[in-house]
């Protein structure tokens, strides 16, 4: 992004993170946000809603630092609907049917597609995932565990590419913005 932050970029009149942080609260579901400590505008931008914040000091070496640190903000036997915040298209109504599909094969992982079937986020993780998060390092999240476990996974189709649309660029923010 060129030094710009993309998960304050705005989206429906505030930031990014703001908006998909709603989007999560309106499933009624219990919010718990990884953030690293260096970026307090992203702190500032949940000011006011109802999340547990977690101050990931290692974000900077990957994504693993982040799950590990979410994780081990929960409850012990917890099960989790894992948002990635860059996700502009995502829904409160997409987060919903989620965790619908969910509480019918609780035990399973589900993952979120774009409607062509293109996987995507979110995942939920059922609470036997943990001590395999615990042991992830390094960027690449939890795509390890979704590899190993393709026989407890089940896709999910979200509308359009809601689950697959992630901007990484200002190229990316201005040709989704035009669309």
């Amino acid at each position: 992004m060129r030094g710009a932050d993309k998960l304050l970029e705005r989206v429906e009149g505030q930031p990014l993170l703001t908006r998909i942080t709603k989007a999560a609260l309106a499933t009624g579901a219990r919010v718990t946000v990884t953030l690293p400590p260096d970026r307090p505008l992203r702190t500032a931008a949940l000011d006011g809603l109802n999340v547990t914040t977690v101050l990931v000091p290692g974000a900077a070496t990957g994504m693993a630092a982040s799950l590990k640190a979410g994780f081990a903000a929960l409850p012990e036997n917890t099960a989790v609907l894992l948002l990635l915040a860059d996700l502009p298209e995502i829904t409160a109504d997409d987060l919903t049917l989620m965790l619908r599909e969910w509480q019918a094969t609780p035990d399973l992982i589900l993952r979120g597609t774009a409607a062509d079937g293109t996987p995507g986020h979110p995942v939920c993780l059922p609470a036997w995932c943990r001590p395999e998060i615990a042991n992830l390092t390094g960027d690449e999240g939890a795509r390890s565990l979704l590899v190993r476990h393709r026989d407890r996974l089940r896709l999910i189709a979200l509308p359009g590419s809601h689950a697959t649309t992630d901007l990484d660029t200002p190229e990316d923010w201005a040709a989704w913005r035009s669309r």
